[in-house]
């Protein structure tokens, strides 16, 4: 046996000696990513007290996919609180445009574009606040891979949100194991269940499971392309908006069991819009529609038919600020986007993935039954006003869970005024909002910021003031 060497040690030895170093190396390198990440200041941001990160996460390398978040965390006791991703749909719409400024983000945008204000009723009061533009091609987030844009679908979808956590956890390790919930609304009704069935899976085969997924929260959630579409003509027709001759032809005209529907169908459903529903705000019939033109309409599906929509609310030109907002080169700047310069403009929507979109599951109800088989916790809300996906559609499909009541239909209260509907099942929490449109935190924002606190909390929502 050769002598060893004087002073020095076996390597075993050595290695063990090694870890604390290399334990602090490691932890440099997580430093100087968040820093890298975090937002000092946005342009026109009136002073905050809580921190603020976005930028990047690869989720393909081979394609170069990679998806553009924005963290807002908690008002107060960020450290405690639990981690709440958001997801807009479409399928092709931005988190950042809908959730983050119009909803449940602490920031809205004034009209010139140029300035923000505060939301009082901004969730992060209640929970640190992801936002996801997802998929690839929607917003700031983007792919070096051209034909990724016209075969995106719900699949890809899900796994490279799952991907996103994943590497974006590893950045922020702070909110491993930390209470996980998963929110959204319309297309993110496939979305949010869809990244809950992969999370679910991911933590089963993983050793160490790090994603600590609670429960889910969608409203006004594309469903069940049965129940839905049935649903939805029902609500047109009880609320006025078409005539009884052509609430008879739909349903005699559209089989609403095919993908597909018939050309038939199509010319029937086209005729009510165009010639029974009148200039209306489809997404909140009751309030008065934006004058201003506005090169971005957000669609949805009904079928194959799509029907166009500019975001309205008590302001209903709001979206056409955040055009304005975040297309300005100092905000993207300040927000670490469009790094490697997009060629195209940030729109809140993108036509192509809405136009190509590659598969989209038929029906949400068998994997809502394996979400509650897992012991999440799911609560589906409804603002009462939205006649895309309506309330009526969210109830045909859910009522053929066939799930048992655990506590029966009431009203809820937030304000002192009634807020709503609610009914709880073994396994889910139904609730409408009272006077609420698609986007219920931008229409009812008192009311949505009560359902999310219940939500938090477990507890059904409050049966008086």
């Amino acid at each position: 046996m050769g002598a060893e060497r004087r002073g020095a040690l076996p390597f075993s030895l050595l290695f063990i000696s090694l870890l604390p170093s290399l334990a602090a190396a490691a932890v440099l390198a997580i430093d100087a990513g968040q820093a890298l990440d975090r937002i000092s200041a946005l342009p026109g941001q009136p002073p905050v007290a809580f921190e603020q990160f976005s930028g990047y996460v690869t989720v393909d390398r081979e394609h170069g996919r990679a998806l553009f978040y924005w963290l807002t965390e908690a008002v107060a006791d960020a450290a405690n609180k639990p981690l709440l991703l958001w997801l807009n749909g479409g399928p092709g719409c931005s988190s950042v445009a809908y959730g983050a400024s119009e909803e449940i983000g602490p920031f809205r945008i004034n009209k010139t574009g140029l300035s923000l204000y505060l939301n009082k009723f901004s969730w992060n009061r209640e929970a640190n606040i992801l936002f996801l533009e997802s998929p690839a091609g929607v917003g700031f987030s983007y792919t070096n891979t051209s034909s990724d844009l016209k075969n995106s679908g719900d699949e890809r979808t899900a796994q490279d949100a799952l991907m996103f956590l994943v590497g974006w956890m590893s950045r922020f390790p702070q909110y491993k194991h930390r209470e996980f919930y998963i929110s959204g609304e319309s297309y993110a009704g496939h979305y949010v269940p869809q990244l809950a069935k992969k999370i679910i899976y991911y933590n089963k085969a993983s050793s160490n499971p790090f994603i600590n997924l609670k429960g889910i929260l969608v409203g006004n959630a594309v469903t069940d392309n049965y129940y839905d579409s049935l649903g939805t003509v029902s609500y047109w027709w009880t609320h006025s908006m078409i005539s009884d001759h052509t609430y008879k032809s739909i349903l005699s005209s559209c089989n609403f069991s095919s993908i597909k529907t018939s050309y038939n169908c199509d010319q029937i459903i086209s005729y009510a819009m165009n010639n029974e529903f009148g200039d209306i705000d489809q997404y909140s019939i009751y309030t008065p529609s934006c004058a201003e033109n506005s090169s971005n309409l957000r669609r949805i599906r009904f079928k194959n038919t799509l029907i166009h929509h500019r975001s309205y609310g008590y302001d209903p030109c709001t979206e056409n600020y955040a055009e304005k907002y975040y297309n300005r080169p100092e905000v993207q700047k300040a927000m670490h986007a469009n790094s490697t310069g997009i060629h195209y403009k940030w729109t809140a929507c993108s036509d192509i993935l809405i136009k190509t979109w590659d598969d989209a599951e038929f029906s949400m109800l068998p994997t809502y039954k394996e979400l509650i088989k897992a012991g999440l916790r799911i609560w589906i809300f409804s603002g009462d006003t939205d006649s895309v996906v309506p309330v009526t559609a969210t109830r045909f499909s859910i009522s053929h869970l066939g799930l048992k009541t655990s506590i029966p239909w009431y009203p809820w209260y937030a304000g002192r005024q009634v807020a709503g509907w609610t009914e709880v099942y073994e396994g889910m929490t139904f609730a409408s909002v009272r006077g609420a449109g698609h986007e219920v935190p931008l229409f009812q924002p008192r009311r949505a910021i009560q359902l999310f606190k219940s939500f938090l909390a477990g507890k059904p929502l409050p049966k008086s003031t």
